[in-house]
């Protein structure tokens, strides 16, 4: 499959799967996630693929939403969020749940979604120079992603709420001692590593790793209805006094000047 957002390869039995807007720091617009959703739902249903790697073309993995086209719909910013993250959660549980192992491999910096993006992932591995940061309160917004859900269950709830209120990068070295990456690779050798890793998983029993997945997926209990709350929250902050203003704040690269104020 090759679209204009994201693109899927098949390399013997394994699936690499390219976040394709590097342009734009492979941010996450409506058409992304469809492509997405589209792009996991090729690998859980072909038997021949058995193991499957995410990255991003270009400098950088994923900056997260797309603010640009956020703002681009003023007046119905919920509406289109509520559509975004729609299919963007409809992937990450495809992904989730599908038989072949998913890791990640994380080039530059994850931010926002991005990070939803590794921690969903089965292993996720990055480059010497990569970074994380959650960015959402810093442009008003509040997580998605299955950021929320998922990272208390990978580094701990302390940790995740430092990400998400002080909004510090997390640099690779620390990414690994808080378990949020399984390795570090040199920058030039991420993909080729991460690779290696497939091809190694795409030789074991890949169905009784897709029954292990779904073992540890029903252990994580309300995933997906998590997600929808997710949905509905940053939809409605993003509607905000706070969110309208982080959002242009951040496309005017200026300190946002907030209020505190919660409602509409």
């Amino acid at each position: 499959m090759s679209a204009s957002s994201v693109h899927v390869e098949t390399r013997g039995s394994v699936a690499l799967v390219t976040l394709n807007r590097p342009e734009n720091a492979n941010t996450i617009n409506l058409q992304m996630a469809m492509d997405l959703l589209a792009a996991a739902m090729i690998c859980s249903r072909n038997p021949a693929v058995r193991a499957v790697v995410l990255t991003g073309a270009g400098r950088n993995f994923c900056f997260g939403g797309d603010l640009h086209a956020i703002a681009s719909k003023e007046g119905a910013e919920d509406a289109y969020l509520r559509e975004l993250t729609g299919y963007l959660h409809s992937a990450i549980s495809h992904f989730v749940r599908m038989d072949p192992p998913v890791i990640a491999a994380v080039n530059g910096t994850a931010a926002g979604a991005g990070v939803g993006l590794v921690a969903m992932a089965d292993l996720a591995i990055c480059g010497k120079t990569s970074k994380f940061n959650l960015a959402y309160t810093n442009a008003g917004l509040t997580p998605d992603g299955g950021t929320s859900f998922l990272l208390p269950r990978v580094i701990g709830s302390r940790r995740t709420m430092e990400l998400l209120l002080l909004n510090r990068p997390l640099p690779a070295d620390e990414a690994l001692s808080w378990g949020l990456v399984n390795e570090v690779a040199d920058d030039a050798e991420l993909l080729e590593r991460a690779l290696a890793v497939a091809e190694r998983l795409s030789l074991g029993a890949t169905r009784a790793f897709g029954k292990a997945k779904r073992l540890v997926a029903h252990s994580l209990g309300a995933f997906e209805s998590h997600m929808v709350l997710e949905s509905e929250t940053i939809a409605s902050q993003a509607v905000t006094p706070d969110g309208m203003e982080g959002i242009r704040a951040f496309l005017e690269k200026r300190k946002p000047n907030f209020s505190g104020n919660g409602t509409r």
